[in-house]
């Protein structure tokens, strides 16, 4: 009878773990020269470690202003022309991307389906790791199939080389639709398939490879800062407040009157009033208060400047 050998360690292992090996070169791999002794901390000094590299983080995104500003100019006319922003994304960076979608409508009031995130695994992967879906280049462009010329594509990725991001960046350009890439690696190797690279140089993590740290730190940065930008410039704030939402309750109708009576110096109860003579709609309520109009020529010079207070307010001051 035969006797069967020893299965080899590389015969029992998984196939991700038999397959090719990739050497990765990127700023986040890197060893942080100021953490190497992190493991022998007393808790104080590794939390102290950490904040000191989490505050070079701001320096790094403010080199990068200009190339953000050129993205937000896509986004804005992307949303202009009837277009939507897709994002995409995976692990970390997905999971952001979902969150500053998610956080939009309820925030400025436009629709869900405005600002898009896609994410590498699909709603599966966002509470856990599903490992290789983000090495799926043709996964990628699978979920950027939809995009049309009018869209704008931002691909988030801190290494700059994912292949789920290539491929959505790569179909959203064979659509015609403009495209964005938001690193944490100046010399992305994915930089020459979008029109702006957003490459924040956070350089090495305070544990090596962990992108979750600096890297998603200044990616939550650029998003907030991107997607604000955009809102503002399309008019979804007066000044500095939130008036696209509507009160649909009694907690958001009460922030709905304190705004109003802040943007307009008008006691509450006169706030009150012109809220509910129009419906809950908080822009229409103001240029009712600021312009002293009724509420249906209120209601029509918004939809005549595309939902701006500002220009609504103009309008009807040269009428």
């Amino acid at each position: 009878m035969e006797t069967q050998r020893p299965a080899t360690a590389a015969e029992e292992a998984p196939e991700a773990l038999t397959g090719p090996v990739e050497i990765v070169r990127v700023p986040t791999e890197g060893r942080n020269s100021a953490t190497l002794d992190i493991d022998l901390l007393p808790s104080i000094e590794v939390l102290r470690r950490i904040n000191a590299e989490d505050a070079t983080v701001p320096g790094a995104v403010a080199a990068v202003l200009p190339e953000l500003a050129r993205a937000v100019d896509l986004g804005v006319a992307a949303l202009q022309g009837g277009g939507r922003i897709h994002y995409f994304g995976a692990g970390t960076s997905g999971r952001l991307a979902t969150m500053d979608a998610a956080e939009l409508p309820p925030t400025f009031g436009i629709d869900g389906d405005r600002v898009v995130a896609h994410h590498a695994g699909g709603e599966d992967a966002l509470g856990r790791a599903v490992e290789g879906r983000e090495d799926d280049a043709e996964l990628g462009g699978e979920d950027a199939a939809r995009l049309s010329a009018g869209d704008l594509a931002v691909g988030l990725t801190a290494s700059g080389r994912t292949p789920y991001v290539a491929g959505a960046l790569r179909r959203a350009r064979e659509a015609g639709a403009h495209t964005v890439l938001i690193t944490a690696n100046p010399h992305a190797a994915l930089a020459g398939e979008a029109d702006v690279h957003v490459g924040a140089d956070t350089g090495a993590e305070v544990i090596a490879g962990s992108t979750r740290m600096k890297a998603g730190t200044a990616q939550k940065l650029i998003l907030n800062a991107f997607s604000t930008a955009v809102m503002v410039r399309l008019g979804h704030t007066y000044s500095n407040l939130m008036v696209g939402v509507n009160a649909t309750n009694a907690k958001l109708r009460g922030r709905m009157v304190t705004i109003l009576s802040q943007a307009t110096g008008l006691d509450e109860e006169t706030c009150s009033q012109a809220l509910a003579r129009t419906d809950g709609d908080t822009r229409t309520a103001l240029v009712c208060l600021l312009a002293d109009v009724d509420a249906p020529t209120a209601a029509g010079a918004l939809r005549a400047a595309g939902g701006s207070v500002r220009t609504a307010l103009r309008d009807l001051q040269n009428s």
